[in-house]
């Protein structure tokens, strides 16, 4: 597995391109992942390609389509519009939800180990009516005493 990481000062974006999988056809897939985030929360999305490109090559494409989308995207993070844009120009295929066909939560827990299949993401509402997990993560910052931060003021 090859990082190559940031370009600035705070960035912590890390491209990650993993080696080929041979198939038992003898077809090879290679591998890519973006990542995005800092030590408190990430997201990170899988590409697949039928011919291979090198790590250098593809830390350059994500870089040259980044600088091009990151004030103009309309997506919900950076990776997503970069992905995008990787797999309408570039052959590579998003491995996303909507790809999968299906998905297993594993626990400790046996009541907590359930199937998800392509199905369950058309249902709003559970068997009980409450709504089906969609997750975002929000983080904020509390102070139970009041104080104000100094940096705001």
């Amino acid at each position: 597995m090859t990082a190559t990481g940031g370009t600035g000062a705070g960035d912590s974006s890390v491209i990650l391109a993993v080696q080929p999988f041979p198939f038992p056809t003898g077809v090879s897939v290679y591998f890519y992942e973006l990542h995005e985030g800092d030590d408190e929360i990430f997201s990170d999305v899988l590409l697949v390609r039928e011919t291979e490109m090198e790590p250098d090559d593809f830390f350059e494409l994500v870089q040259s389509i980044r600088r091009r989308v990151q004030d103009t995207h309309e997506h919900d993070t950076l990776i997503d519009a970069i992905a995008a844009e990787l797999e309408r120009d570039e052959e590579f295929v998003l491995v996303g939800d909507d790809r999968l066909t299906a998905a297993v939560n594993v626990s400790p827990v046996d009541a907590e180990n359930i199937l998800i299949t392509a199905d369950d993401d058309d249902d709003d509402e559970e068997a009980d009516g409450e709504r089906a997990a969609d997750y975002r993560a929000i983080i904020a910052e509390f102070d139970p005493h009041g104080e104000a931060d100094p940096r705001t003021n």
